[in-house]
């Protein structure tokens, strides 16, 4: 981390909980970012529990962040038929993937988790019986 301030305080943005980190790090977390950003284009950024954060229609849609062996994603389906098989060697515990920094970012499940996190979103289904 940069500076002792800037850790004891929440960051304003996603750009500055980035900032925070190694520049190695910065690296994953903006294409982790613009991973998720792209998958879910309708999505807004904020920080909610010092974590990056992209909510939809006033909801969490999901959440990630960086410490120090790996970097996080929240809420996934890890025991959904779906996604089960390819989070495997991520699931860590009941909601959430982990993405060691000493490995490749497997970046498309990181697409298919937002994907599947859209398909069960509220609005979605509202869209899908409004037809």
């Amino acid at each position: 981390m940069k500076n002792e301030e800037a850790q004891r305080r929440d960051p304003a943005d996603i750009d500055e909980y980035i900032a925070r980190f190694p520049e190695n790090v910065q690296t994953i977390l903006r294409k982790v970012r613009s991973t998720i950003a792209n998958a879910a284009p309708g999505a807004t950024e904020t920080i909610s529990y010092q974590m990056p954060t992209f909510e939809l229609d006033g909801r969490y849609l999901i959440y990630f962040g960086a410490y120090k062996k790996h970097i996080g994603v929240y809420p996934v389906a890890t025991t959904h038929p779906e996604l089960e098989e390819a989070l495997r060697p991520y699931a860590s515990g009941k909601g959430s993937a982990r993405f060691p920094l000493n490995k490749p970012v497997p970046y498309g499940l990181i697409t298919k988790i937002v994907e599947f996190r859209l398909r069960a979103w509220p609005s979605a289904k509202k869209d899908e019986t409004s037809g």
